[in-house]
């Protein structure tokens, strides 16, 4: 009897004892200078009280299908959160959940390319200001992927007291000329304008269909078995937020989504050697992350960027092996779990 006993008050205190700090997640809507942004808050139960991290998309995929995917994983915010960060994912104007201009709405043909860099860096301005406001801290961190990185670091430069900690990953920098994919000779060149952006063609915004997402990917995987390297649930779970964060992308045969063309834009100017912002005003603590077989950022990306930031307060250049463009997305030991590691320790 005195056993019966005892085992039930025991499962009672199993029953009873407060559940594990869990990740929770709100969607908020910040007025920009263009219209609404869509921001993502990801934190624990208890909203952490240190400074709020900010995490930037890139070029095609919007934040929440970049950032917080709903499968083992497939967050880097929710992974943060986890630490103890208060973390937010933010949308450009055009992409994802933020309002989209007018040119969007039309054929692509018929405007020139879309959401430009430094329309970007207003949106980043706006958050900022709203994340000052509502959490009460001066300076907020900046973890930005790709072109995300890149707009990341634009804006530090415009307003360097207003951001304490940098992260710069797989990133183009602009100061050297020549690039594989994106530079003189691609197919982003104007024929008839040598150096310049092919305007006419690509218009203001480009589809992206779901097997488009994984070519690259696929490509930077030095395994035939791509399962290895990456979990199918995380790429399966890419495509699908990626095609749900534009409501028209069921409207099209095969199913896709827009995205503005200004990112790549700039990102042709940058691959052929033209500065958009300056590092040398930048006084953020920067860690500037690239991986081994990354396709979009160049070995002199990171020299060169680290050579001007002789203002930051501190620099940490990382070079991860193995890592893919898409490392927050790969399995931990594929790179992964060397990024979380290198952000936890930088923001901490």
């Amino acid at each position: 009897m005195l056993k019966t006993i005892l085992t039930l008050a025991l499962t009672a205190a199993i029953t009873q004892a407060p559940p594990a700090e869990q990740v929770v997640r709100k969607d908020w809507k910040v007025r920009g200078d263009a219209g609404h942004l869509g921001v993502r808050e990801v934190r624990q139960t208890h909203a952490a009280r240190g400074r709020p991290v900010l995490l930037l998309h890139g070029a095609r995929v919007p934040g929440v299908a970049s950032f917080d995917l709903p499968v083992p994983g497939g967050s880097l915010a929710a992974d943060l959160a986890r630490k103890g960060h208060r973390v937010f994912i933010v949308d450009a104007r055009g992409y994802g959940a933020s309002d989209r201009p007018a040119a969007l709405d039309a054929p692509a043909s018929a405007n020139p390319p879309a959401v430009t860099g430094e329309q970007v860096v207003a949106d980043i301005a706006a958050v900022v200001d709203w994340l000052r406001r509502t959490t009460r801290h001066d300076r907020v961190d900046l973890v930005g992927w790709a072109t995300g990185g890149h707009w990341a670091a634009w804006y530090a430069s415009e307003h360097p007291d207003r951001v304490e900690h940098l992260v710069i990953h797989n990133s183009l920098y602009g100061a050297i000329d020549g690039h594989p994919m994106l530079g003189r000779g691609s197919d982003y060149e104007d024929p008839a304008r040598p150096g310049h952006f092919h305007d006419a063609r690509h218009g203001a915004y480009r589809l992206s269909t779901g097997p488009s997402l994984l070519a690259g990917w696929d490509s930077s995987i030095p395994v035939d078995d791509k399962s290895t390297w990456r979990d199918p649930r995380v790429a399966e779970a890419y495509v699908e937020h990626a095609l749900a964060s534009d409501p028209t992308s069921g409207d099209r045969e095969p199913p896709s989504f827009r995205a503005p063309t200004g990112a790549m834009k700039d990102s042709f100017r940058l691959a052929t050697g033209q500065r958009l912002w300056h590092a040398g005003t930048i006084i953020a603590r920067t860690l500037v992350l690239r991986g081994e077989h990354d396709f979009w950022s160049r070995e002199g990306d990171v020299t060169t960027l680290a050579a001007d930031l002789d203002r930051a307060r501190e620099v940490r250049v990382a070079h991860l092996p193995g890592a893919t463009h898409f490392v927050h997305l790969d399995r931990g030991g594929r790179g992964r779990d060397r990024l979380l590691d290198e952000l936890v320790r930088w923001l901490r």
